[in-house]
């Protein structure tokens, strides 16, 4: 259909040529002396137009041979930059697929072809590290740097991946904050932070991160209070040198964290090793107020005051408070044995040895069976204490 409207219209330009030379009479004269030329208008029309097309077409075609050498250059140029792409998104095929030698290969190709080098580094950075190529990984990372800043939100959080995957918890660390101090923080990089906090001890970081991230919902409530717990019990730990120091620290950490079952034991043995019994039985009594754990009930009956004068009128004091328990936890082994021990602590022979059937009775623990042998033998029965001592020791 194109074909025929061009033939149509050249059909039609040169019946209007040739009509338009039949009506008209008038010509065009050249001089230039001694010379004279008088040539009909129509074909002056016609040479002048073929001669301006002629010239067109030479100067077109001296502009194209100069720029030739320009032009194959950019062809080049372009041709490398479409290998190089190609390139770049194999390497990142290649290691989605788990083919990190592929990757790292494409990746060296992309790099020196494509566009976009700084991405190319990455990829082949995170295959030569899944390669444990660790020196190869690092001259990727250093390309990547030398880059430019565009990719390095990216890059910190390649580097901060692998020092966690090594477990180089401080540089982790260090990348992490830069990312941080360069840009807003993201959920993903606060979870990777945390695992850098914790690796590196730095328990305060991991206390306030942990907490953080548990109102943003970015971690399970469980495994915050996994971190919170631990954060808590090494910072009581790293206070427990001097009695002030530790009731200090005690009373910074927040107070639904004190009644995590880990956090309360850990706290009332530092507070009965500085020999501050009634602190002792203040954290458990409200941690066990607030969420009833079995550790911490049997860490109620071991937890009596250094001093000898003090001992039976603290174990009646939490005698009485472990029996209202009782009424509520009428078969709690763990708690009856307790209650044993403070009965055994208070002198109070009969009763602990009722507690401590009743609580074998229940569940038949080595803890239980020890502190019978040990009440047996206070009341001049070594057969029997020995009987309990064996049936200890054969326990799994």
């Amino acid at each position: 259909m194109k074909a025929l409207f061009w033939f149509v219209a050249v059909f039609a330009a040169a019946a209007a040529i040739a009509v338009f030379g039949r009506t008209q009479d008038s010509y065009a004269l050249l001089v230039y002396p001694p010379w004279r030329v008088e040539i009909s208008l129509l074909l002056f029309i016609l040479g002048a137009l073929f001669a301006f097309a002629l010239g067109y077409g030479v100067i077109r075609m001296v502009h194209h041979t100069l720029a030739l050498p320009e032009h194959v250059r950019s062809y080049r140029e372009r041709r490398r930059k479409e290998r190089g792409q190609a390139a770049l998104a194999a390497a990142v095929q290649a290691y989605l697929e788990g083919r990190f030698t592929r990757a790292e290969k494409e990746a060296r190709l992309a790099w020196e072809g494509c566009g976009n080098p700084g991405l190319a580094a990455l990829v082949g950075a995170r295959a030569a590290h899944e390669l444990r190529e660790f020196a190869r990984r690092d001259q990727w990372f250093e390309r990547a740097a030398a880059a430019g800043d565009a990719l390095q939100a990216a890059r910190l959080v390649s580097q901060a991946e692998a020092a966690l995957d090594e477990r180089d918890f401080p540089r982790a660390r260090e990348a992490l904050l830069a990312l941080h101090g360069a840009g807003p923080r993201h959920i993903s990089t606060l979870r990777m932070l945390l695992r850098a906090e914790r690796g590196a001890q730095n328990w305060d970081e991991v206390l306030r991160l942990a907490t953080l991230l548990a109102k943003r919902g970015a971690i399970t409530p469980a495994a915050a209070a996994e971190h919170q717990a631990q954060a808590c019990v090494e910072l009581l730990a790293r206070a427990a040198s001097d009695r002030r120091g530790f009731e200090e620290r005690w009373r910074r950490i927040p107070g639904k964290d004190q009644m995590l079952p880990r956090v309360a034991l850990a706290g009332a043995r530092h507070a009965t090793a500085f020999g501050n019994a009634p602190l002792a039985r203040e954290i458990v009594e409200r941690a066990l107020a607030e969420d009833w754990d079995a550790p911490l009930v049997a860490a109620y009956g071991e937890l009596p005051p250094l001093d000898a004068a003090e001992r039976a009128r603290e174990a009646r004091a939490r005698i009485e408070r472990a029996e209202r328990w009782l009424a509520a936890h009428p078969e709690d082994p763990q708690l009856l044995a307790a209650l044993g021990r403070l009965c055994a602590h208070a002198e109070l022979w009969g009763q602990a040895q009722r507690y401590l059937e009743a609580s074998l009775a229940f569940e038949s623990t080595r803890a239980a069976h020890v502190e019978q042998a040990r009440l047996l033998e206070r009341l001049g029965q070594p057969a029997e204490a020995a009987a309990h001592y064996r049936k200890a020791a054969e326990m799994p």
